[in-house]
């Protein structure tokens, strides 16, 4: 079989979906320009800031106005990473909704499957082919989006407006968690798209699947997906810690936290009278810790994910067999 035939139904895929992922792309060079933009506004308003003897710290005569335009691009620059961030997190969601509606649950919906599997296209080979351009751009966008951020992140200028690592966005977008997630949205997008048939109904599916675990992985494992360090008494929390949660340490080496302090009432409260022997205590993530989490999180995805494409085309070959 020659080379184009084998090409054939991923051409026909593209060819059908161009208008979207031309969209999408150009979606991405945008926010990619801007953010750009605001880096070297940015980073000329903290060059130019440094030979006005002006500071951020101290009121001095006639600096108004230049702390005012040092801040206000110091903030822009801020809520741009913030928005591609935000863009980062919501991709895998906008992806996965687009291939369990127009890319799959829309050609079931109609019907029009049927002409591809009449031209000797099997139905694994058609999923396939409907799942390789989503993949492709998803990698390959969301990859120098990521590359991007990053350098933007770390290598911009220190300005007053910070974004933590363990922030729930920027978490995200200094990693390949986002390309991670979009894979499996494309996962789940197929597999509901199999499954309900219904281009609308597939994609709010996907939408709530997908949302609920990342929901999940964000509140709840993420921070127990490496071990915290505890420190105990008047230690110092290195820089840039990710403070998980504090409490005290009984006499008797009972742990409670700050909460459940709290919710002892304060004229009863045991974690009032630390002389006998009771310490403070805080459990944390110190930055180190960054690329574990990251890591982790992003193998537990790509395995579910893996299963639930394993899952669509059992699906598919069940249905059509």
């Amino acid at each position: 079989m020659s080379a184009p035939t084998l090409r054939g139904p991923v051409w026909v895929a593209v060819r059908q979906h161009r208008r979207v992922l031309w969209a999408g792309t150009a979606l991405l060079v945008l926010t990619a320009a801007i953010l750009l933009y605001q880096r070297y506004l940015a980073t000329s308003a903290v060059s130019d800031f440094a030979g006005t003897g002006c500071s951020i710290q101290v009121t001095t005569a006639g600096c108004g106005d230049t702390v005012r335009g040092f801040l206000d691009a110091q903030y822009a620059f801020h809520q741009w990473l913030s928005n591609t961030g935000a863009l980062l997190f919501a991709l895998p969601l906008v992806v996965g909704a687009f291939v369990a509606g127009p890319v799959i649950g829309r050609e079931l919906e109609s019907g029009t499957y049927k002409l591809a599997w009449t031209q000797s296209v099997s139905p694994a080979r058609w999923l396939a082919a409907k799942l390789t351009a989503p993949v492709v751009w998803t990698v390959a966008g969301g990859t120098a989006l990521v590359i991007l951020y990053r350098a933007s992140r770390f290598q911009g200028p220190e300005g007053v407006y910070s974004v933590y690592w363990y922030d729930r966005l920027g978490f995200a977008g200094l990693g390949p968690l986002p390309v991670a997630y979009g894979l499996l949205g494309i996962a789940l997008g197929a597999l509901a798209g199999l499954l309900v048939r219904r281009t609308v109904l597939a994609m709010s599916a996907t939408a709530l699947a997908l949302g609920g675990a990342m929901l999940a992985m964000i509140t709840w494992l993420r921070p127990n997906l490496w071990p915290m360090e505890t420190t105990t008494g008047d230690g110092r929390l290195p820089d840039l810690a990710w403070t998980l949660q504090d409490g005290v340490i009984l006499a008797s080496g009972e742990r409670m936290t700050r909460e459940e302090c709290m919710a002892t009432g304060w004229s009863s409260s045991p974690c009032l009278n630390l002389r006998e022997g009771g310490t403070h205590f805080t459990d944390y993530h110190p930055a180190s810790h960054f690329w574990p989490l990251q890591l982790m999180e992003t193998g537990i995805v790509l395995a579910v994910a893996a299963v639930v494409v394993f899952a669509a085309f059992r699906v598919l070959r069940h249905s059509h067999a």
